[in-house]
């Protein structure tokens, strides 16, 4: 039966406590020895002091690892893995943008989400109507190139013309084919005012604010002829070598020489050969010169209709009138197939 410790002499005692002091100690070591084992194969280390520790309450004469690591007062500190994560992690969250504004390009780091966070962090204010480049609200992802573009307005003013209309009115006193203005037509004006919209100097859009008339236009009107020309009377055909004839004395006595009188055959052979009958049923042309309308003719004399030598008067009076020599008026007839 064991000795209980009342009946322990003093010396006994001591032996005993010194046995128990040398195995708290060891289990202290071992503890500690224990806990840096186990943090150390972990994700943080720890670092010891060697201060010898005061005496630990133990169970049972074991101090357990988390006990010694109380006791010791370790701290947990970074492991150079989770160092590296972290600084990863800040690399990430700062992205590079080029931004351009007011004609110059930067290269900005930034951690802002969106693009609209960029700008605020660049100073860059918008004004009503600048415009970017990608929506204000796109992620701010690395490498964006985002362009500002200023745009200004400007409100002014200019003058246009307002056209004038034609009415057409049908006159039974004048013959079909011909027309007569009444009243010539006059454009009107008026002023536009109007937002221009400007990019670095230039016009780009617009929007009209105001129109105000300055002037109405003044409508043309037109006489047109709807009589229908008198028939032609039937007479004796006048052979067209004598119209030919009549037609060189003519411009030999109005002192054009002989290339003149070349270049009028050659223009009358083309439009009638000559013939004193020769009527155009499509234009209305009728005679020797293809007067357009026939009628026209009869200011040189009442025979128009008849006499080549009336239809060559007028003719001649025409040419000299508009092209000053028969070959002014046959070049124009080559160039444009009329005279």
């Amino acid at each position: 039966m064991p000795e209980s410790p009342a009946g322990a002499t003093r010396r006994e005692l001591r032996r005993r406590e010194r046995r128990r002091g040398g195995a708290v100690r060891i289990a202290r070591s071992t503890a500690q020895v224990t806990v840096l084992a186990l943090l150390v194969g972990g994700t943080a280390a720890f670092a010891t002091q060697t201060t010898v520790l005061p005496s630990v309450g133990l169970a049972g004469g074991v101090a357990s690892a988390a006990d010694v690591a109380a006791e010791l007062g370790l701290r947990q500190v970074p492991s150079a893995a989770s160092r590296a994560a972290a600084e990863r992690e800040a690399v990430m969250e700062t992205r590079t943008l080029h931004l351009t504004v007011d004609g110059a390009t930067q290269e900005l780091r930034t951690s802002g989400e969106t693009v609209r966070d960029v700008l605020l962090e660049a100073g860059v204010v918008l004004g009503q109507h600048d415009r970017v480049s990608v929506p204000l609200e796109a992620a701010a992802v690395d490498g964006l190139a985002v362009l500002v573009t200023r745009v200004t307005t400007e409100v002014r003013t200019e003058t246009t013309a307002l056209p004038f209309e034609t009415v057409r009115e049908d006159d039974p006193d004048l013959d079909e084919g011909r027309e007569v203005v009444v009243t010539a037509g006059a454009d009107g004006l008026r002023t536009v005012a109007y937002e221009a919209y400007l990019v670095d100097g230039v016009e780009v859009d617009r929007k009209v604010l105001v129109e105000t008339a300055v002037s109405q236009p003044v409508t043309q009107v037109v006489r047109v002829g709807t009589r229908t020309a008198p028939p032609v009377p039937v007479g004796p055909a006048v052979d067209p070598g004598t119209s030919r004839a009549i037609g060189r004395d003519m411009v030999l006595a109005r002192g054009w020489g002989e290339d003149q009188w070349a270049c009028l055959d050659a223009l009358w052979t083309k439009e009638s050969n000559w013939r004193v009958d020769a009527a155009n049923r499509s234009s209305g042309a009728y005679g020797i010169p293809q007067a357009l309308p026939g009628t026209k003719m009869a200011t040189a004399g009442a025979d128009w209709q008849t006499n080549p030598a009336t239809q060559i008067s007028w003719g001649l009076g025409y040419i000299a009138a508009r092209y000053e020599t028969p070959c002014g008026a046959w070049q124009h007839s080559q160039a444009r197939n009329w005279y």
